[in-house]
């Protein structure tokens, strides 16, 4: 694999050439990777109390500044304006565009979160033995819009988005034991098996990501997802919004092992 591809620094100086626009599933491996949510200082309160009262599908990795894009704490000179292949802005509860650089839409009062992203304990289950298809096919895994609700906070309301990685029966319980010391990228899954009981009757209808597939022996497990705060933001109508292209990720600079618990 090339170096770009193992590094995060030389991946995001790639990223903010135009070099590459696709999922960042699979890509340096062993780093954190992180969901990107930019609102008016305004919302920011509710929208911090939305996430501690949802920490399975948010958890807070970072939280800048008002007017400051420059990350301090998950990675070093990195810039949310220009370092994440793909963008998503939501006006008035509408998807209203998608762009590789959101450097038109930046003002002194948007507060930028960064939310843990199962896409770090990928590489954790692997190393535990727990096969991730489709982390070791660099493929972004099946996501669905649930029935779960996430308890709101003042002007924040909607489900809650989950991700589903087919799992070999006899590895369910390593793989709860794994991601359960991974609580800052969504920790342990949110449902284990038939999807029916979440609000999902068919698999192979995805919201996003990859159609899975499942194997004789494998069960469905679901955990909690960082595209969650954009349903929120078209259920709640939030008047402006800009967050990442589901799968198109933040990477960091800090190991996986820096966020697990110890």
């Amino acid at each position: 694999m090339e170096d770009w591809k193992q590094n995060p620094v030389l991946l995001r100086e790639r990223i903010r050439k135009g070099q590459w626009r696709r999922s960042t599933a699979g890509l340096c491996a062993g780093f954190v990777q992180a969901n990107l949510v930019i609102l008016p200082k305004e919302f920011a309160f509710d929208f911090t109390l939305f996430c501690l009262r949802n920490p399975r599908p948010c958890p807070i990795l970072e939280i800048l500044e008002a007017g400051d894009p420059i990350v301090r704490e998950t990675a070093r000179n990195a810039d949310v304006r220009t370092d994440l292949p793909g963008y998503r802005v939501f006006q008035n509860g509408e998807l209203t565009e998608e762009v590789v650089d959101i450097t038109q839409y930046w003002r002194d009062d948007l507060v930028t979160y960064l939310i843990g992203c199962s896409y770090t304990f990928e590489e954790a289950l692997v190393r535990g033995g727990v096969p991730i298809r489709n982390y070791i096919q660099g493929k972004d895994p099946a996501i669905y819009i649930s029935n779960i609700r996430c308890r709101p906070a003042g002007v924040f309301s909607g489900p809650m988005v989950v991700t589903m990685r087919p799992i070999p029966s006899h590895l369910v319980s390593r793989a709860v034991q794994i991601t359960s010391l991974f609580p800052r990228t969504h920790g342990a899954p949110v449902h284990i098996g038939d999807g029916k009981g979440i609000g999902i009757p068919d698999l192979a209808k995805v919201d996003f990501g990859e159609i899975p597939i499942i194997e004789e022996g494998e069960i469905p497990v679901f955990w909690g997802c960082g595209v969650t705060p954009q349903m929120v933001a078209l259920e709640s109508k939030i008047p402006f919004m800009i967050t990442h292209k589901p799968g198109h990720m933040f990477v960091g600079d800090l190991r996986i092992e820096e966020v697990a618990i110890t």
